[in-house]
């Protein structure tokens, strides 16, 4: 792209973004801080799921600085972000706080180099917090940018891979100047979310068709590149909701572990198992990990439920079965930690969406 054809895509995206743009809670403020939950809360989520749930507002309302995010509990913080998924991202976000607070005296730094040092910080979350909270001159490449650009210019290849990315960035970095660059930044994700959409584009309503060489040829839907899907694995898992006496008798306590920080959703409470090995059954896995987990013995009674759930790389059948623990002390051998709850009680633990259908069955008796 030249600095005339970029000159003209810069001067219709900004007449159609002054008119089109979304109203979003995080446009309305200046605040750096809410700026950046609004970035974390975004990566991987689509804007509507962080909208209709009332996340952003909730977190906010609960740590509304970075001095309060940095001082709360993990498990606080979790917990407020439970149903939101990915919850790496609440993790690096808190551990983020913690840095400005203790690193850079309560103040985001402005520069992207300084930016991407914390955690969490990628160079899309970078670029875009540096244009739109500091006005900083910095592209930024999500899914929806990315898809304008490569049907924009016709740009071929994978856009994983580093040539192609390299190539997508050179034309946002050109577009995004003359001091526009959060209003362009924005437009290009408003226009991807909005109008050049993954299988069914408007084009007859996007301010750019008359620059768009793939529009031009009627290959639209060719661009980006798409690799190559692999067949996304399954694996079965077990889990044990452990009683201490009787299932549902009054007084009978449940059991639940914590993962590890390091662990996949770390942090988060769950009633613990773990992968069924090759020739198990079923039981016998559960009986196995319970010992590996929290060197305890179980009597497994009857089965629960089946809770289907797909995550990014794999999907996974969980089967959950009612326990009663029949001896040894919980130990947190390859857990966080451990603890007895009743059924009421586990309202107050950050569990995942799959252990949260669980405990829905388990109220339906």
């Amino acid at each position: 792209m030249d600095t005339k054809r970029a000159a003209a895509v810069r001067e219709k995206l900004l007449a159609w973004y002054e008119v089109e743009a979304r109203d979003l809670p995080w446009r309305s403020t200046c605040d750096p801080y809410a700026i950046l939950v609004s970035e974390f809360m975004l990566q991987q989520t689509r804007v509507e799921t962080v909208l209709r749930h009332g996340y952003y507002e909730s977190f906010l309302k609960r740590f509304p600085t970075f001095d309060a995010l940095a001082a709360a509990s993990l498990d606080d913080v979790l917990k407020v972000w439970e149903g939101l998924g990915y919850y790496r991202r609440a993790r690096n976000l808190h551990r983020a706080a913690q840095e400005v607070v203790t690193d850079h005296g309560g103040r985001l730094p402005e520069s992207v180099e300084a930016l991407r040092k914390l955690p969490g910080i990628g160079a899309y979350t970078a670029g875009a917090v540096a244009s739109i909270v500091f006005g900083h001159d910095e592209p930024v490449l999500d899914g929806n940018v990315i898809r304008v650009l490569a049907r924009l210019l016709r740009v071929g290849g994978d856009p994983a891979k580093a040539v192609t990315r390299a190539l997508l960035l050179e034309d946002a970095t050109l577009i995004a100047s003359q001091g526009k660059a959060a209003a362009i930044n924005q437009g290009l994700m408003d226009l991807g979310a909005r109008v050049c959409l993954p299988k069914s584009p408007r084009c007859h309503e996007c301010p750019l068709a008359g620059e768009c060489d793939a529009h031009h040829r009627g290959e639209e839907v060719a661009y980006p590149e798409k690799p190559r899907q692999r067949k996304t694995p399954h694996i079965d898992v077990v889990a044990g909701v452990i009683w201490s006496a009787r299932p549902y008798e009054p007084g009978s306590q449940l059991l639940i572990a914590q993962r590890r920080e390091d662990d996949m959703l770390g942090g988060l409470w769950e009633f613990p198992g773990g992968r069924v090995e090759e020739g198990e059954s079923l039981e016998e896995a559960l009986v196995r990990e319970l010992r590996e987990e929290l060197d305890i013995d179980v009597d497994v009674l009857s089965p629960l439920v089946e809770v289907k759930h797909a995550y990014t790389h794999f999907r996974m059948t969980m089967h959950v079965f009612h326990c009663r623990h029949m001896g040894g002390d919980p130990q947190a051998i390859e857990c966080a930690a451990w603890a007895w709850t009743n059924l009421e009680g586990l309202d107050a633990y950050a569990l995942s969406t799959a252990d949260r259908k669980a405990v829905a069955a388990l109220r339906e008796g």
